[in-house]
């Protein structure tokens, strides 16, 4: 098993941040113009590309 540096787990979490849905009162609050996340992402489908340095 491979472990995580303490870089690679702080990247990770901030995309798992990024990667949440918009809140509902934002797409109201625009009249649905602002209806999609651009981070958005699948943990299944879309991999995320990481540099790690070695």
């Amino acid at each position: 098993m491979s472990k995580k540096t303490e870089s690679k787990k702080k990247m990770l979490g901030k995309r798992l941040k990024r990667a949440k849905r918009i809140p509902l009162l934002a797409s109201l609050r625009t009249h649905r113009k602002l209806q999609s996340n651009k981070f958005q992402r699948n943990w299944r489908s879309q991999k995320l590309k990481l540099k790690t340095k070695k």
